[in-house]
């Protein structure tokens, strides 16, 4: 009999030990399992990732609106192109069909806008919506800087892809009135307007006087070069 107590006690000994341990590891828990240990938010790595990625951003946007501001420098017409849809290999082509003197530039209609606000060039604003690709034209010849698209668009069958519109000589063209922007008389065909306005009556010079200020400026200049001319071919 006291051998059979004594096996019972050890029986029971450790299995009173395992069940105290077990009630210990259930009531060591904490009672709300979202509960955070102190001080352990506080050194969290991944916030330092956050701000140097947020960073990038800035810096490309200020330098998207620094190079569209360098475009604006002896800019003549600023035209905006609904590109959506176009392929890499369509963009690629079309940049290709203009001049130096005519840049492509694909830039977000809110950083553009950050560029030109305060200048002359913010009557752009109306198609400051949907994707638009800037064109930026550094040349007097408005309507041979546009025709290369003309031609692409054509050629693409890109008919919904046309211009936003456009800003020249401070004025804002919507998309129905680029044809005056793309019939505006070329340097030769103003100087010979000049050139016959000078040789025939006075009414026909004051028609070219009252002609708009680019057409005016462009007459003077070629007035000026043709005075030069002769007085080169004058003897000494």
């Amino acid at each position: 009999m006291e051998s059979t107590a004594t096996a019972a006690m050890t029986f029971a000994v450790p299995s009173t030990k395992a069940q105290a341990h077990a009630r210990y590891r259930v009531l060591a828990r904490p009672t709300n399992p979202f509960t955070v240990p102190a001080g352990g938010l506080a050194q969290r790595p991944p916030a330092r990732h956050l701000c140097i990625r947020a960073a990038i951003p800035r810096t490309k946007k200020e330098e998207t609106v620094e190079t569209v501001r360098e475009q604006l420098e002896n800019c003549y017409l600023l035209a905006g192109i609904n590109y959506k849809g176009f392929t890499v290999k369509q963009f690629q082509e079309l940049r290709k069909t203009f001049p130096e003197s005519t840049k492509l530039i694909v830039a977000k209609n809110t950083l553009v806008y950050k560029a030109v606000e305060g200048t002359p060039w913010e009557t752009l604003k109306p198609c400051m919506k949907g994707m638009n690709v800037w064109l930026f034209v550094h040349s007097e010849e408005i309507p041979a800087a546009l025709k290369p698209y003309r031609d692409f668009q054509r050629e693409k069958k890109l008919e919904d892809n046309d211009f936003t519109g456009a800003v020249f000589e401070g004025k804002f063209y919507g998309p129905d009135e680029f044809k005056k922007l793309e019939t505006l008389p070329t340097r030769a065909e103003i100087y010979a307007t000049l050139l016959g306005a000078l040789k025939g009556p006075s009414s026909a010079l004051v028609s070219t006087l009252q002609a708009p200020s680019r057409e005016l400026l462009l007459v003077l200049k070629a007035h000026i070069k043709n005075l030069e001319e002769q007085q080169q071919g004058l003897p000494q």
